[in-house]
């Protein structure tokens, strides 16, 4: 990352936002030959919403356009030293698998209706799995389960090191928080910098980023909790991702450890704000047995380590940013030269590379089924 000590005069694009999806954006650029500055309003990149994902890509999609982007993406990222032009950072993908999981008859229907609409749009290796074939690939699951859907080359990363990989060769100002604009120009914290163009990328904060030029973008914003817990010798480190999808508790191996998570499902909106604040009783809920959204409900050796009790867990705390039809926005706003890429809705890592190729497209007139002025049709098969 070239990080600047001074706010330059002019850029042809200004990208707000040194996350994943704006790292990817302005990787795309510079690759197009495009002079591309990010600004991050935080003093380091990748510390946000990004630092708080799962780390997780899967094929397993529902929309098929989304289904290109997380295929080119992965594409990408399993040759990464290459792609990127740089092997400082590598975000390691593992094909760990992902399991999803199903504790009632309802819940194996609602699976068995979702590998048939995944393969029908082209997804690859999704197994249909009973409770019987669940429990003899992975022993250490627990005797309720009736149905899995498993696909073995879906996967685990690191990604900060996919962000900051994408970010090694680009110039980025750190601590810079844009406060309005004018025009072209972007007026930020640390003076004003003239844009050919401006790409708005900041994740939960993209809506109000946008609000300040006049832009009403259709995003709501969801806390996005993990729990980090390193070093706990009885998670299985070559276990997939873990998911409950009666509950939408999930697990994953890392640290020597794992990251436990629960995803949107059932969650109010709430405000977009730098640094969300940590629910109480985040952990317990995930991790005291007696909780119904435990993951020791579907794992039982979690709650081994819950009566252990030496394990040492830490939570961190990010925002889902979502669209009403969880697809991203990837288009110009009705203000010229003004354009935003965000919105994954939960999504951003897996679709991140290929999401910054198109918006770079977009820049140079070519539309994509992510514009703003869309139909916003609720999913029919949406998975979380």
């Amino acid at each position: 990352m070239k990080r600047l000590a001074e706010l330059p005069a002019s850029a042809e694009l200004v990208v707000i936002g040194a996350g994943v999806i704006g790292a990817a954006t302005a990787f795309a650029a510079r690759r197009a030959g495009i002079d591309a500055v990010v600004l991050e309003a935080r003093p380091a990149a990748a510390t946000a919403t990004t630092a708080a994902a799962t780390g997780v890509y899967r094929v397993q999609q529902d929309d098929p356009d989304e289904l290109a982007l997380v295929r080119e993406t992965v594409a990408a990222m399993e040759d990464f030293a290459v792609f990127s032009g740089q092997d400082r950072y590598d975000p390691a993908p593992t094909r760990a698998g992902l399991l999803s999981l199903t504790t009632t008859t309802e819940g194996a229907e609602q699976q068995r209706a979702v590998v048939e609409h995944q393969r029908s749009i082209g997804v690859d290796g999704v197994e249909l799995l009973d409770g019987d074939e669940v429990r003899a690939r992975f022993p250490f699951l627990a005797p309720a389960i009736v149905s899995g859907r498993f696909r073995a080359h879906d996967g685990l990363l690191d990604q900060r090191q996919l962000a900051l990989g994408l970010l090694e060769r680009v110039p980025v100002v750190t601590g810079c928080r844009v406060t309005g604009f004018d025009g072209r120009d972007v007026i930020t914290t640390r003076g004003t910098i003239s844009a050919g163009a401006c790409v708005i990328a900041c994740g939960p904060m993209s809506g109000a980023v946008a609000r300040l030029a006049g832009v009403e973008l259709p995003i709501a914003t969801y806390l996005r909790h993990k729990v980090v817990l390193p070093d706990v010798p009885a998670v299985p480190q070559w276990a997939p991702l873990v998911f409950d999808d009666d509950t939408g508790a999930h697990w994953r191996p890392a640290l020597r450890g794992a990251y436990v998570l629960i995803s949107v499902g059932g969650q109010e909106p709430c405000e977009a704000v730098d640094d969300p604040a940590v629910e109480a009783d985040f952990a317990f809920r995930v991790l005291d047995p007696a909780s119904p959204y435990s993951v020791a409900r579907l794992s039982p050796f979690w709650a081994d380590v819950w009566e252990d009790g030496r394990a040492h867990w830490a939570v961190q705390c990010g925002l889902y940013t979502v669209t009403p039809d969880h697809r991203p926005l990837i288009d110009e706003t009705p203000v010229p030269g003004l354009y935003v890429n965000t919105g994954y809705s939960g999504h951003g890592v897996m679709c991140s590379i290929a999401g910054g190729r198109l918006l770079v497209e977009r820049l140079n007139g070519e539309r994509n089924s992510f514009a703003l002025d869309r139909t916003f049709q609720p999913p029919r098969h949406k998975t979380r």
